[in-house]
């Protein structure tokens, strides 16, 4: 089943090319971006199937064998990243369908969409199955370059604005990256992972240090952790839904994954494993603090993105298999929710003309469908019982208090106060979007509060046509919204099995040699 593995890049890539060749046929770019997708969908499921059964599954990219050329490795961790991320991008491809449809031209150009989305996932894809960090930095430029167009769609002046701000920084992890591989070769003659493995550990102790800082700094800041995050919020919320979904959901979750990936692999047990756990309770407690003090749903999600990005550094920090296995399955958990959350808050925009919290309310009588599908990730994302947010949550709790360090107690004290403050943010933007009289500059704000005066009675005097409103929700926008919405409820009833392939990954990961062998069944040179 090794020819599966180069799929989930090269079916993106086919596809990308194939819609830009389609250009002016929106309808046929559509599908061909469908169809692509849900391949992907398939193949990482099989993937994720196989590498469980079989262990790693390895292809030498051009028949180059390693660590000659290039390798893309398809272990379980991969494997399970490919799955999420391919259902996410899928289920936001068919929103911004809808978008689209609606909208025609202007928020989504189909024309340039499409082919700059599936290149977008290629990026995503290459970089979860890169074993070489040559090739995972290709990943991330392939990156850069597709979330550049796809920020700036519109090319309005917010849009420029932000986007510019966006690419200056990614362009400076991207120097820090460089920088720091090619240390590395210098260091030992090498960028293959598995060989890296021996290589690194025969260096000296603060040569590695130095080699694992850049690394880190590298992958911190496309990430977004504390104190490298500023960034964020200036420039996600700013794009169109779909686009800032997808950004939410998966490319802060790539950085994870590098650093998830690095640490366990090539520096495990290092020097900085402390500096983690400080970097997690700075990133979980500030980035909550800002999250309560905004007044847009848009950023205030930003900041709740930010923020629990420290409980996977958490989980990483703590080098333990339980603190793992829990970081892992809080990235697949928090991929698809806060995914939801920021297509749920396009809704939010789209029904009520806005996302500031001082121009909504009465979303709740208005459109009960959509409160619905915003109130339920967002009680995961607090993490109320029984939900996977909660479950992910309790790993990293129990994690924390086996490991019985100051820190690690530390840690588990802020996690609990960051769970509490995400819920105090929430309830307050349920409390003035979806909860209080509607504002009156909201559509439709007239009429509802009418039937609030009059107890709900019907006014057949009153009654409009609601497509005439132009706030009625599209039935992609609402049904991609939901498919989520049920995905993330299907995490909670997976739970067990998931959390099983999540030890599993943090089991592989932490002994190291599963990987090598896979790469090297002889041996590495």
């Amino acid at each position: 089943m090794t020819w599966l593995v180069p799929l989930p890049v090269v079916m993106p890539l086919l596809g990308a090319a194939l819609t830009l060749l389609l250009v002016g046929r929106p309808r046929a770019q559509r599908w061909v971006s469908l169809t692509v997708l849900t391949a992907t969908v398939a193949v990482a499921a099989t993937l994720l199937v196989r590498s469980s059964v079989d262990g790693p599954l390895v292809v030498e990219v051009g028949g180059w064998v390693a660590p000659l050329g290039i390798v893309l490795v398809a272990d379980q961790l991969a494997a399970l990243m490919l799955v999420v991320s391919a259902a996410v991008t899928l289920c936001v491809l068919v929103y911004s369908i809808g978008q689209g449809t609606a909208d025609g031209n202007e928020e989504t150009p189909l024309s340039v969409y499409h082919p700059t989305y599936l290149v977008l996932t290629a990026g995503v894809c290459n970089a979860f199955l890169s074993g070489d960090l040559f090739n995972l930095y290709v990943g991330f430029e392939i990156l850069l370059v597709a979330s550049y167009v796809l920020l700036t769609l519109g090319s309005t002046e917010t849009r420029i604005q932000a986007g510019t701000t966006y690419v200056v920084v990614s362009l400076l992890s991207s120097l820090i990256f460089l920088v720091a591989i090619g240390l590395v070769y210098a260091a030992t003659g090498t960028l293959n992972l598995a060989q890296l493995v021996d290589r690194l550990d025969a260096l000296p102790d603060d040569l590695r240090l130095v080699l694992q800082g850049m690394l880190l700094l590298a992958f911190g800041i496309k990430a977004a952790v504390f104190p490298l995050s500023a960034w964020l919020p200036d420039s996600y919320p700013t794009a169109p839904a779909p686009v800032t979904a997808v950004f939410a959901g998966l490319l802060t979750k790539v950085g994870v994954y590098a650093i998830i990936r690095t640490e366990t692999l090539l520096f495990p047990g290092g020097r900085t494993a402390d500096l983690l756990l400080v970097v997690a309770a700075l990133t979980m407690v500030v980035g909550i603090l800002g999250a309560v003090a905004q007044s847009d749903v848009k950023r205030l999600l930003s900041f709740t993105l930010i923020s629990h990005i420290g409980y996977m550094l958490f989980g990483v920090g703590l080098s333990s298999s339980l603190g793992l296995s829990a970081a892992i399955f809080y990235v697949v958990h928090h991929i698809t929710i806060q995914t939801t959350l920021f297509l749920a808050a396009g809704l939010v925009e789209r029904r009520g003309g806005s996302t500031a919290l001082d121009r909504l309310g009465g979303l709740a009588r208005l459109s009960p469908l959509l409160a619905v599908l915003f109130f339920v990730p967002a009680l995961n994302l607090a993490g109320i019982p029984p939900f996977s947010g909660f479950l992910g949550k309790l790993g990293l709790v129990q994690a924390g208090v086996d490991d019985g360090g100051a820190l690690a107690w530390t840690l588990v004290a802020g996690g609990l106060l960051t769970s509490l403050l995400t819920l105090y943010a929430i309830a307050r933007v349920w409390n003035l979007a979806f909860w209080r009289a509607p504002h009156p500059d909201m559509p439709d704000a007239g009429d509802t509060a009418h039937a609030a005066r009059t107890g709900g009675a019907e006014q057949p005097h009153r009654e409009r046509d609601p497509e005439a409103s132009g706030v009625v929700l599209p039935r992609l926008m609402i049904g991609s919204t939901a498919a989520l919405v049920v995905l993330g409820l299907a995490l909670t009833v997976v739970a067990g099995p998931l959390f099983d392939i999540s030890t599993d990954a943090a089991d592989d990961l932490l002994r190291r040699t599963p990987y090598v062998e896979a790469v090297f069944p002889d041996g590495a040179p």
